[in-house]
């Protein structure tokens, strides 16, 4: 995705839709100022060029038993492209991880990592990620509080 040419409109879209992905187009359009037929275009066409991913409900973890979160920052033995590329497909393939980003620097990847409790934590732990083909090394960092979490990405109006 390059390049796309946003104007104010599609930035107040964006905004409302992050803030309330449930909004209804009419509430929408009258929130942007246009008219609902021409502000579902404007989703519409968001999503097909992919400025709009999805959508989806932001749950609470506690309300579904997830009491522990961990960062795992992990080193791997290789960093061939191949190599890099078993290991997302790895860590994709496990609910417990949230999210992973490759880092450059000593770190080859930072993992959010969400469980039940600090045993079941620790038996992925040593079940699944320090077992994994090519993982070199794990440190791990519980969080204590959370004190920002916001999805998505800064709209600036």
């Amino acid at each position: 995705m390059t390049n796309i040419k946003l104007d104010q409109t599609d930035l107040k879209i964006l905004h409302a839709l992050q803030q309330d992905g449930r909004i209804t187009n009419v509430d929408l359009s009258r929130h942007v100022g246009i008219s609902a037929p021409p502000c579902l275009r404007r989703v519409r066409a968001l999503e097909n060029q992919g400025v709009i991913k999805g959508y989806h409900a932001d749950l609470d973890p506690k309300a579904l038993n997830y009491e522990v979160t961990v960062f795992a920052m992990v080193g791997l033995s290789s960093q061939a492209e191949a190599d890099l590329q078993a290991f997302e497909a790895l860590v994709a393939s496990y609910p417990e991880v949230r999210e992973c980003h490759m880092l450059n620097g000593e770190i080859d990847f930072i993992l959010k990592i969400v469980a039940k409790d600090l045993s079941s934590f620790q038996s992925f732990l040593t079940e699944k990620l320090t077992s994994a083909p090519n993982v070199d090394s794990v440190k791990t960092s519980l969080t204590i509080r959370t004190s920002k979490d916001l999805p998505g990405v800064p709209v600036q109006l």
